[in-house]
């Protein structure tokens, strides 16, 4: 009999919406929120270092909390998105906490307000120096800082624009079902059956995909263009030179570097996917293949379901190959119910692990379904997890890591899983089907999120002239999609509303470009690890536990490596390409 498969336990959270700990924390993040405001409002700027100190650890405090009274409200309606019970509970605690948030936004204004020379003075304070790190992110934003009046109206009608928006995607994408041979399925129920083995049902599932998105076009089109839009107004306000400026500042990269990245990645196209999916083609035994079977599994694979518990073992063991303590921390998400793995209606149909607060725990979402590539992603949310783990130690002001260094941990554990299995894969058969898996999963990371990137970056662009209608959004997909696919796939107008169900581009805009980043961050990291072995596991794990206090610079200089450096993308690219040709030599 199977093993059934976990869902999480938020007690370490709140035991249930209605719990007295939830509606006292509520309350006493109001008090403490409206007392924080009394006691410091217009005076930060003279408060001496060790009483800036004390203010900044108590605002941590506040973010503590209500970091985790939003965490549970998110976590709690992810697996109910059809559930309005549970929409309507989320979205009260997004209104208190947009209430909390408006007593203490003065704090970081009057921060910023503060001259180079006294903040200097006060910084030499060792228990403000501690925070040096976030006060320097704080203070990259002054540029672009608005009047208190104008900060406080865009943080009250929050809850009323991007948000209200972004829940109206959310919900709508939960709700739909597609037809295929009577059966009524969720949509990460259908996107799977495009790795189906059997051609007939990948097209059928297509064609289902096809006809709900077309029927919904108009709908994602209004949120899409009231996005970029909403956007674009605040961006101006703010003085951001482009619709990108305000991701580079979040990610803390230079827009420099995701250029080059970017440039790398398009001008080697033609050597990663276009050369993949040709030879692809011709194990299907075709000239070119039909847009569904571009995940579709190779003749020769293997599609024996892969149990929970298997899957659990492979990744755990190739993590305490590489360092026992990672192991451990990751074994801790399954003893102690920090994963929600099965698919069900209205649950969130992608993958995701959550750092919650550091006085908490992180949560891993998944739709596990038993393929090779769910433990891959496994192994992927698993190292997202370590990462939130061991970067708790920095607080909740610094915890949070960059999304280009985000990734790095994740893309990272995946390597280790693929490289254990791998090196089990005695039968070239094997070895090649592990390989291809790799190689599409890697384009699926580098290839395909820069053309997301290119994508949004032609929307945002056109969007500045007017609203652009579902035809035009579709021509833009299938012009960046050409592009970076190649000749051998097909890409017939069943495949022009795709990019309707894209939930970064609604979610967080220009996201993206930070998957191909970890991705060839980490080709270069792995490189560099076997390259010297001896000593990597304790810089690694240092790299980690710094969580946000560093930039990419400090964290990648112990290994030998600058992002900055137009062949750091080259080496990253190389390792896919490597694949590629040992794949046609098999």
């Amino acid at each position: 009999m199977a093993q059934a498969l976990p869902e999480w336990d938020l007690s370490a959270l709140y035991s249930a919406p209605e719990s007295d700990e939830l509606k006292s924390d509520l309350d006493q993040l109001q008090a403490k929120a409206a007392g924080f405001q009394e006691q410091y409002r217009g005076t930060v700027a003279d408060l001496s270092g060790a009483a800036l100190a004390e203010a900044v650890s108590a605002y941590e405090a506040l973010q503590d909390l209500s970091g985790r009274l939003m965490s549970y409200a998110g976590l709690y309606r992810v697996t109910r998105l059809d559930d309005p019970e549970a929409a309507r509970f989320a979205q009260s605690i997004q209104q208190a906490l947009t209430d909390a948030g408006s007593l203490l936004l003065f704090f970081t204004l009057e921060l910023n307000r503060i001259n180079d020379d006294a903040l200097a003075e006060k910084l030499t304070d060792p228990a403000l120096a501690h925070y040096a790190p976030w006060i320097d992110e704080v203070r990259q934003y002054r540029p672009h800082q608005l009047s208190d009046e104008a900060e406080e109206l865009l943080h009250d009608f929050s809850i009323t624009g991007r948000s209200a928006w972004t829940r109206l995607f959310d919900e709508t994408i939960a709700g739909l079902r597609f037809t295929v041979d009577g059966d009524e399925l969720t949509e990460p129920e259908c996107l799977n059956l495009l790795s189906h083995p059997d051609s007939e049902m990948r097209r059928k599932a297509a064609d289902a995909l096809t006809e709900v998105f077309e029927r919904n076009a108009g709908l994602f089109a209004l949120i899409t263009n009231t996005l970029a839009k909403d956007k674009e107004v605040e961006d101006r306000w703010r003085k951001f030179d482009g619709p990108q400026a305000s991701m580079h500042l979040a990610n803390q990269v230079e827009p420099d570097v995701v250029d080059a990245l970017v440039s790398a990645v398009r001008a080697a196209y033609p050597r990663l996917s276009h050369r993949y999916y040709a030879l692809k083609a011709k194990w299907m035994g075709v000239e070119t293949m039909p847009f569904w079977d571009r995940n579709a599994p190779l003749p020769e694979h293997d599609d024996t379901k892969i149990e929970w518990q298997d899957a659990q073992s492979t990744v755990i063991e190739a993590y305490r190959r590489f360092s026992p303590e990672l192991a451990n921390i990751g074994g801790r998400f399954f003893d102690e119910n920090w994963i929600h793995a099965p698919v069900q209606p209205g649950k969130d149909g992608g993958a995701f692990s959550h750092g919650t607060v550091p006085s908490a725990h992180p949560y891993i979402l998944l739709n596990y379904q038993g393929k090779t590539r769910d433990v891959m992603t496994l192994a992927h949310e698993l190292g997202h997890g370590v990462h939130q783990v061991l970067a708790a130690g920095q607080g909740a002001l610094m915890a949070g890591t960059p999304l280009t260094l985000a990734e790095t941990a994740s893309v990272f554990g995946e390597m280790l899983t693929f490289q254990a299995l791998l090196s089990q894969a005695d039968d070239p058969v094997r070895r090649k089907v592990m390989l291809a898996g790799k190689v599409e999963d890697m384009i699926n990371t580098v290839v395909r999120q820069i053309a997301f990137h290119t994508f949004e970056e032609r929307v945002h662009g056109e969007r500045r002239d007017g609203e652009l209608t579902p035809d035009r959004l579709g021509e833009i997909w299938m012009d960046v999609q050409r592009e970076s696919l190649g000749p051998a796939l097909e890409l017939t107008d069943g495949y022009r509303p795709y990019w309707s169900y894209i939930p970064h581009f609604v979610h967080s805009p220009f996201y993206v470009y930070a998957y191909a980043f970890g991705d060839c961050l980490v080709n270069s990291l792995y490189a560099a690890y076997q390259a010297a072995p001896d000593g990597f596991e304790g810089k690694y794990l240092d790299m980690l536990r710094a969580g946000g206090t560093k930039r990419h610079k400090e964290l990648l200089a112990p290994f030998g490596l600058d992002a900055s450096d137009p062949e750091f993308w080259q080496q990253g690219l190389s390792v896919i390409e490597a694949m590629i040709d040992e794949l046609e030599t098999l």
